[in-house]
This record gives structure tokens, C-alpha cells and sequence, in this order.
């Protein structure tokens, strides 16, 4: 069985203590470091390149925002969750278009840690419920407020499996290989996706699919 190696930062002690309690009762899980500021994560995660990065976000130093942006910008293929007691929409979706893959509250951390990790792990979205609500309720009336709504008809058949694949976490030569082409043809669908929903990152394809229901909420 492989394990899920973490890294955990966060710039309390007994919260560290107690997440580190939580994953190692999980013979699938494994914490392989501990950093207690931003600054000490961007290096942890450069030497021993973690499957999950459970990053808090107000920390001394370098916050877990820019941490995350400077960790993505080194290895793109980990996966950061945001574990936080802020569940303002703004700030969740900053967060995420910093490239993390998910977004845990601290309040609910005992019951979703576990879940939220092993679906990060797959490259997958995950939210605690109060923030899947928060950004399916009021982003749904602002789309529609919009027009937003019919975007999702401009998409071809094609394209629509290809914003799945890419919501799902999936990357270009995983996505070739499910519809059986190329990963440039998938890079080209990708191209036209953002440019028919306005769209600029990876991070926006996520929350749009998110907002639309085109991917499970965890």
C-alpha cells in the first residue's frame, strides 16, 4: 500500500501535535515534516517533496498564501490544502487561485482531515461543507445575475469531458490518455475553454466547475 506522505505547517505546536496525532492513526498516512512558518514550508517541500502540503495560512514569516504560490512555482505536482478558521468567499477563492487544490476549516478539521487528505492526495477538490456552501450559494445567483449560466452552452460535447477532466485534477497526458488523443489536442480544448468562460488558470476552471456541479463536492 502506498502512503500518503504530508508535510503539516502551522505555526502552533499543539495544532501540529494534534493533526500529526490524527494522520498517523491512519495506516495509509504518513507525516514526513513539520514546518512552523511559510518560509521554513517552501524549503520542507522542496527537499522532500510531499504528496500533501496541509498549510495554515496566517503564519509569521511568509503566510500560507505566498507560501503556496512559491511552493507551486517550484513543483507544480504537489498538492496543497488549506486548513484555516476564515471561510470568507473572497479569501477562499484567492487561496485557491494560488493553485492549492482544497480549502479545510479548521472548526470541522477533526471530522474532514482524513477525507480531505486521501481526495487532495488524487489531485481532486476538496471543501469543508460551510465553504462548498458559501461558494455554491452566492456565486450561483452573481452567475446568474451575469449570464453566467449559459456559458456552459458555448462548450462543445468535447470540450465539457475535457473541463471535467481538468476540474478533476487531472493533467494533460492523464486527460489524452482517458479520451484517447493527444496531450496537445488536450492543451488546445483547454486554450478554448478559458477563452469561451473568461477563464485564466487551472484555479478558475476548478471553481467553475465547482459552482456549476460538474465536479462532486467531497
Amino acid at each position: 500500500m502506498k502512503r500518503i506522505h504530508v508535510l503539516l505547517v502551522d505555526d502552533h505546536t499543539v495544532v501540529r501535535q494534534g493533526l500529526r496525532a490524527l494522520l498517523a492513526a491512519e495506516d495509509d498516512m504518513r507525516v514526513i515534516g513539520e514546518a512552523e512558518n511559510g518560509r521554513q514550508a517552501v524549503r520542507q517541500a522542496k527537499k522532500s517533496s510531499p504528496d500533501v502540503v496541509l498549510m495554515d495560512v496566517a503564519m509569521p514569516l511568509l503566510n500560507g498564501l505566498e507560501a503556496t504560490r512559491q511552493i507551486l512555482k517550484r513543483n507544480s505536482s504537489l498538492n496543497v490544502l488549506i486548513l484555516s478558521m476564515y471561510s470568507d468567499e473572497n479569501y477562499v477563492v484567492q487561496v485557491l487561485r494560488a493553485g492549492a487544490r482544497g480549502y479545510l476549516l479548521k472548526d470541522t478539521a477533526e471530522e474532514d482531515l482524513i477525507t480531505a487528505v486521501r481526495t487532495v492526495a488524487k489531485g481532486q477538490p476538496f471543501f469543508s461543507p460551510k465553504i462548498a456552501k458559501l461558494l455554491l450559494g452566492d456565486s450561483m445567483l452573481r452567475m446568474r445575475q451575469e449570464g453566467a449560466t449559459e456559458s456552459y452552452e458555448l462548450l462543445t460535447p468535447r470540450e465539457r469531458e475535457v473541463l471535467q477532466l481538468i476540474a478533476e485534477g487531472k493533467s494533460n497526458k492523464e486527460a489524452a490518455a482517458a479520451l484517447f488523443v493527444s496531450p496537445t489536442t488536450i492543451e488546445t480544448h483547454r486554450a478554448r475553454i478559458m477563452e469561451k468562460l473568461d477563464l485564466h488558470s487551472t484555479a478558475d476552471i476548478v471553481l467553475y466547475a465547482v459552482r456549476k456541479g460538474i465536479v462532486q463536492l467531497h
